[in-house]
C-alpha cells in the first residue's frame, strides 16, 4: 500500500482527485495498525464506494484540490530551493577549509511536512519546509549567508527573517508560493539523500531549537506510516479540515485543534477501521470522538523512551499534563499534546459538533441527505443571545501585524476567564476575525475585531442578573499589554477595547457579507454604521474601551477593584444583563438632560451605599457631539465613559469615578 517517494525529486505526489480506492488483497495477512486491535475488518461495499465518489466530487467546489499544473510547479519550486541549500552548504564548507572530499559529498537536504507533506493541501497554501544540514553548518549561518543567498534571487519575494521565534524561521514568498523554511543542523558530517528524519538517534547532541524544528517533519512522516491506507486517509482528511472550518473549530492558537490534530484524530479513525473507505471513515471519525471519553489520551503508537531526557507528554510525572482536557498525543519523540490550549468551552463546543456531524452522516449513508449538508456552514451569530466583541488596533499596518498577532495569542486566557466566572456556562470564540470599524474618521488607525458567543447560567428565582465582567477583561488586557511592553513591541495607541453586545445589535458591527442588514430596530437613537466607522455608544453601558499602559501617569495609582459590599458588587462598565427581556427601548418623557441627571443623583446614591468610605465625583456634559469619540475632562481618569442615546442630536451623559484615598 505504502510507496516511497524520493524527497528529492517528488516532494510529494498525489493520486488523481478521483482517488484510486485499493483494497488489500483477501490473501494478504491483514498489518495491525496503533495501540488497540480494530473495531472492524469490514470491507468496503459497492455502495461504500459511490458514497465516497460522490463526496469526491462535494468537496471539489471548495478548493480543496490543487490542479495538476500548480502541484506541478510546487515541485519545480521545491526543487530549484533544494538545489539553492545544496549550493550555500559547499559554499559555507568551503569557507571552513573543510577538504574537497568531503566538499562534494557534504549534501544538505529539503524537507517538507504539514499539510503538503500529507498530501492534504489546498489551493493557494503555503508550505512548511525544513532546511537540514551537517554539523560544521551554523544556525547563524542560516540567518546569514544563506538570507543573503536568497535576496539574490529574482523569483524570491518578502523575505524576512524571525530567528528570535520559539521556532526560528525564514518566511518568503518563492514565485508566488508562500514558503516557510526551518532549520536543523544534525550531528553528521553530511547528509544522506535518502535520511530518515525518522531515526530518534539523530536526536543526540542536537540543541533543543533543532530538536523543536525537525519535530514537523518526524510527526508527518510517522503519522503516513501509521496509517493502513494512505489514499483513503488524505480524502477523509481532506473532509474532515473543510467540515471543521466551516464549522469554526479549526485555530489551535483560539483553542480549538490544528491541522496536525486533526490529522491524528483521523490516522486513528483509519487505524480502527483499517479497510473502510473515505465515506465510511468519515462517518467513523464523528461515531468514535462523539463518545470519546475525554480526557483520555488520543495515541496513534505507544510512547517510547529513547532516553535522551528529553520533556515528553506523561501525566504521571508532570502534575501540569494531568490538565488537559483534550490530548492527543503526537507520535515522535518526544511526544507532546498538540491541544494543550483547548479549554472546557472549546471541547464542549467541539463534542457538540461531533454528534451533530455524526447525525448528518447518519441521514448521508441513508441516503436521506447529500454530502453538502455537512459543509453548511452555522451561523454563529443567531446562535447565542449574548456576544463579547473584542476589538484591537494601531495607528499603522505594520503595527497593526505585531499587535493583533499578540491579541489573538492570548484571546484564550480570555476564554478561561469567562470560564471561570461562576455565572457563565460558555464562552465561544469565532476563530474568524473582521475588519474593525474606526472610531474615528479623522484618526488613521487599523483594527481588528473577533466575537465571542457567551451562555449565562439561568439563575432561579432571579428574573434580572447583572454580571461583572471588568476584572475578566481587566487580566486579559494587562497580560497582553505586559507581554506588547517586555518584548518592546508595544506602541503608542496600540488599543485592546472589549464590549457586550446582544445578538439583534450585532448587525452594526459585523460586515455585510456576514450579517445581513436587517430593518432599522425600533430603538431611537441607534444610528447606522458603515464599514469605516462605529457607534461606540452601542451598548455602551456594557462597554469597556481599556487604556494603554501609557494612559496613566506614574504618580497616579491604578484603581483597585471595590469589594462587594452588602448589595453586590458596583455597577461595572462591563456588566451583561444575562436575563433581561430583550424588549424594544422606550424614548423617555420630558427633557432628556432632566432625566439624566435624575439618574445621576440615584446612581450616586446607590454607589455610595457600596463605597461609603471613599468619595465620589460626578461630571455631567450635554454638549452636542457630531464625532463618535468622547474625552474624560480628568486628565487622570481611565474608567470608560458611559453614553445615553436620545435620538438625533447625541447627548453625553459622562461619569467619571474618582477614588480619593
Amino acid at each position: 500500500m505504502r510507496h516511497e517517494k524520493n524527497t528529492l525529486t517528488c516532494f510529494y505526489l498525489e493520486t488523481n482527485i478521483l482517488d484510486v480506492y485499493l483494497l488489500p488483497h483477501p490473501n494478504k495477512p491483514q498489518q495491525h495498525y496503533g495501540i488497540t486491535s480494530p473495531i472492524s475488518l469490514a470491507q468496503a461495499k459497492e455502495a461504500d464506494l459511490v458514497l465516497t465518489h460522490r463526496l469526491t466530487e462535494a468537496l471539489k467546489p471548495y478548493g480543496v484540490f490543487e490542479e495538476e499544473l500548480e502541484l506541478q510547479r510546487r515541485i519545480h519550486v521545491l526543487g530549484k530551493l533544494n538545489t539553492l541549500v545544496k549550493e550555500w552548504i559547499r559554499d559555507v564548507s568551503e569557507t571552513k577549509n573543510l577538504p574537497a572530499s568531503v566538499i562534494e559529498t557534504v549534501g544538505g537536504k529539503i524537507f517538507t511536512f504539514g499539510s503538503y507533506r500529507l498530501g492534504v493541501h489546498t489551493k493557494g497554501a503555503d508550505i512548511d519546509a525544513l532546511c537540514v544540514a551537517p554539523r560544521h553548518v551554523e544556525r547563524t549561518d542560516f540567518f546569514s549567508s544563506f538570507l543573503d543567498k536568497l535576496k539574490e534571487q529574482e523569483e524570491v519575494k518578502d523575505l524576512r527573517a524571525v530567528e528570535e521565534a520559539f521556532v526560528p524561521v525564514i518566511k518568503l514568498s518563492f514565485d508566488s508560493i508562500e514558503i516557510d523554511i526551518l532549520f536543523a543542523r544534525l550531528a553528521l558530517q553530511t547528509i544522506p539523500e535518502n535520511l530518515d528524519l525518522r531515526d530518534d538517534g539523530l536526536l543526540k547532541n542536537l540543541d533543543i531549537r533543532c530538536i523543536r524544528s525537525l519535530n514537523g517533519c518526524r510527526v508527518t512522516d510517522e503519522i503516513l506510516h501509521l496509517v493502513p491506507n494512505i489514499d483513503n486517509f488524505r480524502l477523509t482528511l481532506r473532509t474532515i479540515k473543510l467540515w471543521a472550518k466551516r464549522h469554526n473549530i479549526y485555530s489551535n492558537i483560539l483553542g480549538f485543534l490544528g491541522g496536525v490534530s486533526w490529522a491524528m484524530l483521523v490516522a486513528r479513525t483509519c487505524q480502527l477501521y483499517p479497510n473502510a473507505v473515505a465515506s465510511t471513515l468519515v462517518h467513523k471519525f464523528f461515531l468514535v470522538f462523539s463518545k470519546w471519553e475525554w480526557p483520555n489520551p488520543v495515541l496513534l503508537k505507544q510512547p517510547e523512551d529513547c532516553n535522551l531526557n528529553l520533556p515528553v507528554w506523561d501525566p504521571r510525572v508532570t502534575p501540569s499534563d494531568r490538565y488537559h482536557l483534550m490530548p492527543i498525543i503526537t507520535p515522535a519523540y518526544p511526544q507532546q499534546n498538540s491541544t494543550y490550549n483547548v479549554s472546557a468551552s472549546t471541547r464542549a463546543v467541539m463534542v457538540d459538533e461531533f454528534k451533530q456531524g455524526l447525525a448528518i452522516t447518519d441521514e448521508i449513508l441513508q441516503n436521506k441527505a447529500e454530502w453538502s449538508k455537512l459543509f453548511e456552514a452555522p451561523n454563529f451569530f443567531q446562535k447565542y443571545k449574548h456576544y463579547i466583541v473584542l476589538l484591537a488596533s494601531a495607528p499603522t499596518e505594520k503595527q497593526h501585524l505585531e499587535w493583533v498577532g499578540l491579541v489573538e495569542s492570548k484571546i484564550r486566557i480570555l476564554v478561561g476567564n469567562l470560564e471561570k466566572n461562576e455565572f457563565i456556562t460558555l464562552a465561544h470564540v469565532n476563530p474568524q476575525s473582521f475588519p474593525g470599524p474606526k472610531e474615528s474618521r479623522e484618526k488613521e488607525e487599523v483594527s481588528t475585531m473577533w466575537v465571542i458567543g457567551v451562555i449565562f447560567k439561568k439563575m432561579e428565582a432571579s428574573e434580572n442578573l447583572n454580571v461583572d465582567l471588568t476584572i475578566d477583561i481587566q487580566s486579559f488586557t494587562d497580560t497582553v499589554y505586559r507581554q506588547a511592553m517586555n518584548s518592546k513591541m508595544f506602541e503608542a495607541d496600540m488599543k485592546i477595547q472589549a464590549m457586550h453586545v446582544k445578538r439583534r445589535q450585532l448587525h452594526q458591527l459585523l460586515p455585510n457579507l456576514v450579517m445581513p442588514k436587517r430593518r432599522k430596530h425600533s430603538t431611537e437613537g441607534l444610528r447606522q454604521m458603515n464599514d469605516s466607522s462605529l457607534d461606540l455608544s452601542l451598548d455602551s453601558d456594557n462597554s469597556m474601551s481599556v487604556p494603554s499602559p501609557t494612559a496613566v501617569p506614574a504618580t497616579v495609582p491604578m484603581l483597585t477593584p471595590v469589594k462587594s459590599g452588602p448589595l453586590g458588587p458596583p455597577p461595572s462598565p462591563i456588566a451583561a444583563a444575562a436575563s433581561q427581556p430583550e424588549a424594544p427601548a422606550v424614548k423617555r418623557p420630558g427633557s432628556p438632560m432632566q432625566e439624566e441627571r435624575k439618574r445621576v443623583k440615584s446612581d450616586a446614591e446607590v454607589f455610595n451605599l457600596y463605597c461609603p468610605s471613599r468619595e465620589i465625583k460626578f461630571s455631567l456634559c450635554s454638549q452636542e457631539f457630531t464625532d463618535n469619540t468622547v474625552k474624560c475632562i480628568f486628565p487622570i481618569c481611565f474608567v470608560p465613559t458611559v453614553y445615553c442615546h436620545f435620538g438625533t442630536p447625541l447627548f453625553c451623559l459622562q461619569i467619571c469615578h474618582l477614588f480619593l484615598a
